[in-house]
């Protein structure tokens, strides 16, 4: 298999996901060819993975390859969400270099000039955009920031603030990234967690026409499955916290115990007693749910289910 890739490998695969994308496409490969232009690159592939997208985004797609024709189309079973699809089209793509992008022109393609110059210059792994300053309004700012200051501040796992898609990376890298195995995807967590020479750029990013499929509760989802996905540290908490509360909880039993004894209280601090009870209750529920969460990425690591399944590849021998 690695002796048919190197022999046939393009210079470049630029590789995206397609979702509600229809009406992205044709100016994204128009931009995708003129970027390939100006860094000289003629022998190249454009792998465009459609997510079970519910417009016309895969005819659209299909009907390209007829003034594309190394324009390779990955058509999965359904929609097995954006990080699934990513790593489809990292694992079709063939090139010696994989420039990963969304299609949605928040960035540019022409940022591969300066991703691509950028590892020329340093021979890093991989180079990938960062935000200086968050597009969008007061909430998109705030949610996203907390997004990533969260997963820092729970996860052992550090990845770049305001990490955009779009990043250059070699043949090497994007094999180790493959060989991860992981089902519980956190690409930003696993592109970190590989290791490697990484090199950050700061790029420019636009607010995209219609809305976004990053909902809130989408982000919250995302962040879950992240830090459970790349650290045991709330587990950690949970039973730091739980000794405290059995700690102050069996203090205040000697205290009441002692108040019996020396002054007769019987019912003293029967209020508290019972928050104290209430506080047990809640940190034990929230406890079981945490563990819940552990169990359930466990279980679909352990399931070995494959993170997605590919329907047909039009444009490939």
């Amino acid at each position: 298999m690695k002796t048919e890739r190197a022999a046939s490998a393009p210079r470049y695969s630029i590789v995206s996901t397609m979702y509600r994308s229809a009406g992205f496409i044709p100016a994204f490969l128009s931009q995708c060819l003129e970027a390939l232009r100006a860094i000289h690159c003629e022998d190249f592939e454009i792998v465009l993975v459609n997510d079970g997208s519910p417009d016309e985004s895969l005819d659209v797609a299909l009907a390209a390859r007829a003034q594309i024709p190394s324009l390779v189309v990955v058509d999965l079973s359904r929609n097995f969400g954006h990080h699934a699809a990513m790593l489809a089209g990292l694992g079709a793509a063939r090139g010696e270099r994989v420039f990963l992008i969304d299609c949605d022109l928040e960035v540019s393609p022409g940022v591969l000039v300066e991703l691509d110059e950028k590892l020329n210059e340093t021979k890093a792994d991989m180079v990938y955009g960062y935000q200086e300053a968050r597009k969008g309004g007061r909430f998109e700012k705030l949610s996203g920031g907390l997004f990533y200051k969260g997963f820092n501040l729970l996860s052992d796992t550090h990845i770049p603030e305001n990490v955009a898609t779009e990043r250059v990376m070699t043949r090497p890298y994007v094999e180790a990234l493959l060989r991860m195995g992981d089902k519980n995807l956190f690409l930003a967590g696993m592109m970190s967690w590989a290791g490697f020479k990484q090199i950050g750029i700061v790029v420019k990013k636009t607010q995209r026409d219609g809305r976004s499929t990053y909902t809130l509760r989408r982000k919250l989802s995302l962040l879950i499955n992240a830090v459970a996905s790349f650290s045991a540290k709330p587990l950690m908490w949970l039973f730091t916290g739980g000794l405290c509360v059995t700690g102050l909880s069996l203090a205040y039993v000697v205290y009441l115990i002692a108040r019996k004894i020396f002054f007769d209280d019987a019912l003293l601090g029967f209020t508290s007693v019972m928050a104290l009870t209430a506080l047990s209750l809640g940190v034990t529920t929230t406890g079981l749910g945490l563990i819940g969460i552990y169990l359930g990425k466990v279980f679909s690591q352990v399931q070995n289910r494959p993170t997605y399944i590919v329907r047909g590849i039009h444009g490939r021998d």
